[in-house]
C-alpha cells in the first residue's frame, strides 16, 4: 500500500461540461417554446380535440414548422443539457451522433439542390401552387402566404394568373365568390400607378423574385449556413471530446 501518495488520473473538463451544458439548455428551452406555440396554434384551431383535421388542409400548415423544429431542438438540447450534467456518455454520444444527421441531411440537401436546381424549381412552383388552392382553408397558411407576397413584391408562383387555381379567385363563369378574377390584397401595389391597371398588383411570381432574393443576399445567405454548419462541428468535436475525457475516467477508476 503506497502511503503519503496520491494518484492523479483524468480528470473531466469542467470548462467544456458547463458550456455544452449551458448552450443546450438554452437550446432546450428554445425547443420547448417552439412546441408551446405549435401545440397552441393547434388549440385554437381546434385540431387538439379532433386530431383528423389535420389531413383536411390541402395545403402546409406552417404550425408544422414549429412543430418539427422544436421537437429536433428539445431532443438535442435533452441530451446535451443531461448527458452533460450527469456525465451521460449515451446521452452525449447520442447528442453528437443525432447532431452529425442533421448535418449530414443539411450537407445532402444543399449538394442535391444545387446540382437539381430545376426539379427544384419544379417541386417549388407545385408547392406554391397547392397552397394557393388551400388558401383559405386556414388562417396560418394565408399569413404566410400573404407576408411572402408582400415582402418579394411578387404574386403566385410565376404570376397574378396562378390564382385562377383558387376557387375564390378564378375567373370561371361558374364562380359566386365576390373575390372572383380578383387575388389577394397581397399582391396589390403599396403605391399604385394611375396610368396602367397591371400597376395596381405585383406581375413578378414568387419563384422567380425568390431566385432573385438568393442572387442578391447569397453573401449573407452563404454566411448563416456556414456559421450553422461551423456551430454544429464545433458541438460534436466537444461532445466528442467529454465522452472521451469521461470514459478515460472510468477506465482510470478500474486500476485504481
Amino acid at each position: 500500500m503506497m502511503s503519503g501518495k496520491h494518484y492523479k488520473g483524468h480528470e473531466v473538463s469542467c470548462c467544456i461540461k458547463y458550456f455544452i451544458f449551458g448552450f443546450n439548455i438554452i437550446f432546450w428551452l428554445l425547443g420547448v417554446a417552439f412546441l408551446g406555440i405549435g401545440l397552441w396554434a393547434w388549440s385554437e384551431k381546434g385540431v387538439l380535440s379532433n386530431i383528423s383535421s389535420i389531413t383536411d388542409l390541402g395545403g402546409f400548415d406552417p404550425v408544422w414548422l414549429f412543430l418539427v423544429v422544436g421537437g429536433v431542438m428539445f431532443i438535442l438540447g435533452f441530451a446535451g443539457c443531461i448527458g452533460a450534467l450527469r456525465e451521460n456518455t449515451f446521452l452525449l454520444k447520442f447528442f453528437s451522433v443525432f447532431l452529425g444527421i442533421i448535418f449530414f441531411l443539411e450537407l445532402t440537401a444543399g449538394v442535391l439542390a444545387f446540382v437539381f436546381k430545376d426539379w427544384i424549381k419544379d417541386q417549388l412552383n407545385f408547392f406554391i401552387n397547392n397552397n394557393i388552392r388551400a388558401y383559405r382553408d386556414d388562417i396560418d397558411l394565408q399569413n404566410l402566404i400573404d407576408f411572402t407576397q408582400e415582402y418579394w413584391e411578387c404574386c403566385g408562383a410565376f404570376g397574378a394568373d396562378d390564382w385562377n387555381l383558387n376557387i375564390y379567385f378564378n375567373c370561371t363563369d361558374s364562380n359566386p365568390s365576390r373575390e372572383k378574377c380578383g387575388v389577394p390584397f397581397s399582391c396589390c401595389t403599396k403605391d399604385p400607378a394611375s396610368d396602367e391597371q397591371r400597376t395596381y398588383i405585383h406581375v413578378k411570381g414568387c419563384v422567380p423574385q425568390f431566385e432573385k432574393w438568393l442572387q442578391d443576399n447569397l453573401t449573407v445567405v452563404a454566411g448563416i449556413f456556414i456559421g450553422i454548419a461551423l456551430l454544429q462541428i464545433f458541438g460534436i468535436c466537444l461532445a466528442q471530446n467529454l465522452v472521451s475525457d469521461i470514459e478515460a475516467v472510468q477506465a482510470s477508476c478500474l486500476f485504481t
